[in-house]
């Protein structure tokens, strides 16, 4: 049997991306990977002729006949198909968090993503920022807090064991890097965690490979 596939947009911009990676990496299964060049070529056309049922968007898991897009799903589906043990809390109400601050993730912080896209490949110097991605940073920086705070006994991710949680914020993680947000020490920690993990560091080492630069 052959094993899913991912499709991918590049390891340096897609932060998208990187949430699907991450959360098949944590699982333990062995996927391959399909990277397609985001604003290069015939990007729909590749895009369709690797996942012919998705919406022409990245990720994409694709196993055997079956195609799941949107990175919640994936991380769903990945979570169930784990190899190595439960990848979101066991307890009911710590896991309603965990589903809910990635239910954030998904759908808020458009201030944040305008200004800061993902790009691996550079480091900018600390600047003043538009009140409305402050008002991102702040709320983000509540959620890990509290994470931090309530799960600390547990280890050293949002929930203590790594989880789903951790593959939705960690392309914050690396915007955070990016651009050299000021954090306190809770949150600089959380940070160094998730760049620290060995599945984060094969990402980087891959986007440092790739030859496409796009203007973010």
């Amino acid at each position: 049997m052959s094993n899913p596939k991912l499709v991918l947009g590049n390891k340096r911009y897609s932060s998208w991306s990187l949430r699907g990676y991450l959360a098949l990496k944590f699982t333990g299964i062995d996927f391959d990977e399909v990277m397609i060049p985001l604003f290069v070529g015939d990007f729909h056309k590749i895009m369709k002729d690797n996942a012919p049922e998705a919406p022409t968007k990245v990720p994409s898991l694709v196993d055997g006949e079956h195609t799941i897009w949107d990175t919640n799903s994936i991380m769903e589906f990945a979570a169930e198909e784990s190899h190595n043990g439960a990848l979101w809390p066991e307890d009911k109400y710590e896991r309603a968090h965990a589903r809910s601050i990635c239910a954030e993730m998904h759908s808020g912080f458009v201030a944040l993503r305008g200004h800061m896209p993902m790009d691996l490949g550079q480091v900018k110097e600390a600047s003043d920022l538009p009140e409305d991605v402050s008002t991102d940073i702040d709320r983000i920086i509540e959620i890990w807090s509290d994470c931090r705070k309530k799960y600390a006994e547990q280890g050293p991710y949002l929930f203590g064991k790594l989880s789903m949680a951790d593959a939705a914020y960690a392309p914050v993680v690396a915007r955070f890097k990016g651009n050299s947000i000021v954090l306190d020490d809770i949150c600089a920690a959380y940070v160094q965690a998730i760049w620290d993990l060995p599945a984060f560091e094969e990402w980087r080492a891959g986007a440092a490979s790739e030859p496409w630069i796009i203007d973010v």
